[in-house]
Parts: C-alpha cells; sequence; structure tokens
C-alpha cells in the first residue's frame, strides 16, 4: 500500500484528470439513463470534437514553449474551410490537390505568425489576436457572407466516413475489422510497455513496482477493448479516428522521445537556461507556430469535411476549447509540463460535459458556466500543486 500512495502522490498530475473523466462519464451515464455510452453516441462523440482533439494537440507545444497560446485557430479553420469550398466548390478542382494547397497555406499562416513571435519577439497574444481578425475577415471576404457547398462524397468522407469492413462476410452484429484492429493495438502497446520495462531494467533505471505495472496493463487494455466495442457495435472505426490516433502517436513520440521534442520542455521550464545550455529557443518557438498553422488547417478540413460547407461563422471560440482541453488536462500554464494525451483526456472532459449535458437537455448558458467552471479549477489545481511542491 506504501508504494501504491508513492506512486499516486508523484503522479497526481497525471492521473487526476484521467480519474476525474471517468467520474464524470459515470455521473452521465447514470443520469442519461445508459444514452451517453451507447455506441452510436460514442462515434458521434468522437466525430464531434474531432477539431479539439486536432488543435488541441498542436496548442500543446505552443504552451510548453513558456505559456503561449494561439487565439488565432479558430479563424483559421473557417479560413481553410473557405479556401477549400473555393478550390473545390466553385472552382471544381480535385479535392486531392485542394487538399495539399490547403495544407501548404496553413504552413504558410504558422510561418507568418511564427516570424512575428519567435524572430521579432512580439508576444504571442497580440500577434494570434492580429490572427484571429485578419483570417475572419478574409473568409467574410472570400466567402462574401455566404456559404457554400457541398463538398464531393470524397472530401465528406473524411470526417464521415468510415473504414469498411474487409475482414467480415454478410452482416455481422460487430465490425470484425474494428474488432481485430483493437486487438493488434492492444498487443502492440503490452509489447511496447514490456520492452520499455526490460530496458530500464537492464540498464538499472527506476521502474514501478510490477503490480502496478501489470494493473495499468490491464487498465489500458482494458479502454481499448472497451472502446473497439462502442466503435465495432456502430459502423466500425471512424476515417478522422485513424487520423487522429496517428496524430497522438506521433506527437507523443516526438515530444517524449525526440531532442528537439524535449528543447521545447526546456524552453517552457527556463527559457535563459536553454538558450544557455545551446538550444536555438528562436527557431524552437518558430517551429510551436508553424506545427499549429499546419494542425489548423487539418482541423479545417476535418470542420469543413463534417459541415458539408464552407461557412463565415465556422470556428468560432475553436481556440477557446483547444486552449481549455489542454489546461484541464494538465499542462501548466507556465510552460514547461504538459502531455499529448493528457490534451486529449482535457478535450474528452469537455466533450463528454458538452454531450452529457445535451442530452439532460441543460442550456447552452450553463453549458458554458460549467465548462467555465471546470477550466479555472484545473488551472487552480496546477497553480496550488505547485506551490506544495515547493
Amino acid at each position: 500500500m506504501g508504494s501504491v500512495r508513492e506512486f499516486l502522490k508523484n503522479n497526481v498530475r497525471q492521473y487526476a484528470m484521467l480519474i476525474a473523466l471517468v467520474l464524470i462519464m459515470l455521473f452521465f451515464q447514470i443520469t442519461t439513463e445508459g444514452v451517453l455510452l451507447v455506441p452510436m453516441n460514442v462515434t458521434n462523440l468522437v466525430l464531434q470534437n474531432a477539431y479539439v482533439f486536432i488543435l488541441a494537440i498542436g496548442m500543446t507545444l505552443c504552451i510548453l514553449t513558456g505559456g503561449n497560446i494561439d487565439l488565432s485557430v479558430g479563424s483559421v479553420v473557417a479560413f481553410i474551410g473557405a479556401v477549400a469550398g473555393s478550390l473545390i466548390v466553385t472552382m471544381k478542382m480535385d479535392p486531392g490537390l485542394a487538399i495539399v494547397i490547403v495544407l501548404l497555406v496553413g504552413l504558410a499562416i504558422g510561418v507568418w505568425q511564427g516570424f512575428w513571435i519567435a524572430y521579432v519577439r512580439l508576444p504571442s497574444f497580440i500577434v494570434t489576436l492580429a490572427g484571429m481578425l485578419t483570417f475572419r475577415g478574409l473568409t467574410i471576404f472570400m466567402l462574401k457572407g455566404l456559404t457554400i457547398g457541398p463538398f464531393p462524397e470524397f472530401f465528406q468522407g473524411i470526417s464521415s466516413g468510415f473504414v469498411p469492413d474487409f475482414l467480415a462476410s454478410g452482416e455481422p452484429e460487430l465490425n470484425v475489422t474494428a474488432l481485430v484492429a483493437g486487438a493488434a493495438i492492444a498487443a502492440l502497446y503490452v509489447l511496447v510497455q514490456l520492452s520499455g520495462r526490460l530496458h530500464k531494467r537492464r540498464n538499472g533505471y527506476a521502474s514501478s513496482a510490477l503490480p502496478l505495472f501489470i494493473a495499468g496493463l490491464v487498465l489500458v487494455v482494458g479502454v481499448i477493448g472497451l472502446a473497439t466495442y462502442w466503435l465495432a457495435a456502430y459502423r466500425g472505426i471512424p476515417i478522422v479516428f485513424i487520423l487522429i490516433g496517428v496524430l497522438v502517436v506521433a506527437y507523443s513520440f516526438f515530444t517524449m522521445r525526440t531532442v528537439p521534442g524535449r528543447y521545447l520542455y526546456a524552453m517552457g521550464g527556463n527559457e535563459k537556461a536553454a538558450q544557455l545550455s545551446g538550444i536555438n529557443t528562436n527557431k524552437v518557438l518558430f517551429f510551436a507556430y508553424v506545427n499549429m498553422g499546419i494542425l489548423s488547417a487539418i482541423a479545417g478540413i476535418a470542420v469543413a469535411s463534417r459541415l458539408n460547407a464552407a461557412s463565415p461563422l465556422a470556428g468560432q471560440n475553436f481556440e477557446l476549447d483547444a486552449i481549455a482541453a489542454c489546461y484541464i488536462g494538465g499542462a501548466s500554464a507556465s510552460g514547461g509540463i504538459g502531455t499529448i494525451v493528457g490534451a486529449i483526456i482535457g478535450a474528452l472532459v469537455m466533450g463528454v460535459l458538452n454531450n452529457g449535458m445535451s442530452i439532460l437537455g441543460i442550456g447552452s448558458d450553463i453549458q458554458q458556466f460549467v465548462k467555465g467552471l471546470v477550466l479555472l479549477l484545473a488551472v487552480a489545481f496546477d497553480v496550488l500543486s505547485k506551490r506544495k511542491a515547493r
């Protein structure tokens, strides 16, 4: 019991919101009489919040550099949708080519804002606030205040399509391809964790007690199995879910396992010390905002695909959702602390709150109040835990 208490004490920041997420899901599962975790609703929860997951990944990198944020992402999402709509719907361009172009536009936006923030050293708040106004204005100008659509079926499939059930014959109750994919992911996770544990023991590094290690494996594999069942019981694996999964794995590996990824944490921890250590902090900050531009473009494609239209009203308050997801997921307001998985957990907390309250018929005014209170409590927890650590 002593080792368990010590483990929880040392990892309270990492697991607090995960525990909170589970409790929130249980609460709404009971109050909605089981509607929250109906397979169709779980799939819709993923589809509705795909943009938050994508934007929160990029926002985490910005926050890691020292608490910097990007207020322009919602307007960039709308602008990217407008560009995609103009190219695909108005100009009849091939959707694949149009996607490449809008990703390059997102890259250019990231370079533009990153230059002012990283090399001119204007405050990120001011630069991205200017970007929020600029790209919203450009969106309205391009669309002339109108909504254009619909998009071709290929483009719609990005956010509304599902992976076909290649492994099933007939019409089974459960999507076999989803079940097999879930089993493969669970097996791969177990192998990676076992390999990491063996590597630590061979090199004399500290590792968690075996019972805790096994309990962690069982918990994660159980979550993977449950999520797989929910997806398999409806229509299988959404295409956008695969996109999000790839981004989460890639960015988790980048931030935790690569030298450039560790530079983000070093800069957020102490920029002066990072500079003295030979880290080019201008390049690190520039990269964070270039990356944010690209991910905003990806989110813009996902949103336009789901709406099946380019709208001048798209993306409103998306920046607030992404920032809130990062802070709720454990990112520090001063930078240097935070994880990609934590941001995803934070986005799920926001998504479950929205979905659960909507099912219960709670008005948007109360929903905004509750989300604001949750954000305040999450940041307060971060500040108070730091004070106790001193």
